[in-house]
């Protein structure tokens, strides 16, 4: 394991689920410090010039129009965009002080620091206990796997409702049984922060209201950073909120993602300063 990813892993220590512990010892209080981050695709431009904070133990919602760069933006959080070919990510993304995509960095450490749950639930075509017990396997995880089980379960709400299917199928699950299911699985890795990219969007109402309940349990010991096109369930579980809005030069052809406004929720939705974002909240656009 190379200097810098060592670096990574002491790095988090200080700021640790739990709002006890020692002050950060790097000396930011941000999870994530994004400055002037550019995405390309092929060389076209996705994002232009983004730069926000995301703040410890918070929810921190990304909102904005259809091909804005919403997905694109969560992806460069645990540089999910390597695996998408032609990808260029230019600009800094400083996870707790550290260059997440300087050289050396080993994007497999970032990961597991840094959770994801996409859109539609995808667990494993393996039984409920293996598909969360998988990434701590991967990981050489050497405690009580059963204890670490049942403890990703219930921080996941689930425990209830499949301890008696743990040997059971994944896929027999409910939508949103396997949408919680896949946070357990991210939970069990013990990561740092959950991104969530349109968590619910594929859920019915009730199982919605579940996912947005456990967000908020959940962000007494994660950062989370959520995705969604829904802008009540924004307002509804979010510290702050960043409204992407897309750009579009005629001549060129081209169209790219850029960060409108960014801050607590609450302005946002009720005292926007920039006249596009109060138009998409008040659903004039978008």
């Amino acid at each position: 394991m190379n200097e810098n990813t060592i670096s990574l892993e002491e790095n988090i220590t200080a700021t640790e689920r739990g709002s006890e512990g020692p002050a950060p010892a790097f000396g930011a209080p941000s999870v994530f410090t994004v400055r002037g981050l550019g995405v390309h695709y092929g060389g076209l431009p996705a994002l232009r010039d983004v730069s926000l904070d995301v703040q410890p133990r918070e929810i921190t919602a990304i909102i904005g129009p259809s091909g804005c760069g919403k997905s694109t933006l969560i992806r460069c959080f645990n540089r999910m965009n390597d695996l998408i070919p032609g990808a260029e990510v230019s600009g800094e993304v400083l996870y707790h002080g550290e260059d997440i995509y300087a050289a050396g960095v080993d994007p497999v450490t970032v990961r597991r620091r840094i959770g994801m749950v996409f859109q539609r639930p995808n667990p494993f075509p393996k039984s409920v206990y293996d598909n969360v017990a998988f990434g701590a396997r991967i990981n050489g995880y050497k405690g009580d796997m059963d204890e670490l089980v049942e403890r990703s379960l219930r921080r996941a709400a689930l425990w209830d409702e499949v301890k008696s299917k743990l040997r059971k199928s994944a896929l027999a699950l409910s939508g949103g049984q396997q949408q919680r299911l896949c946070i357990a699985r991210a939970i069990a890795v013990e990561p740092d922060v959950i991104l969530m990219d349109e968590p619910a969007s594929a859920l019915d109402p009730i199982a919605t209201v579940r996912i947005e309940d456990l967000m908020q349990e959940l962000k007494q010991e994660y950062s989370i950073v959520i995705v969604t096109h829904n802008m009540q369930q924004a307002a509804r579980v979010s510290d702050r909120t960043a409204f992407l809005y897309t750009e579009v030069d005629e001549a060129a052809g081209q169209r790219w993602g850029i960060l409108v406004e960014f801050g607590d929720t609450s302005d946002i939705f009720t005292r926007p300063r920039d006249k596009r974002t109060e138009d998409y909240v008040s659903g004039r656009f978008g």
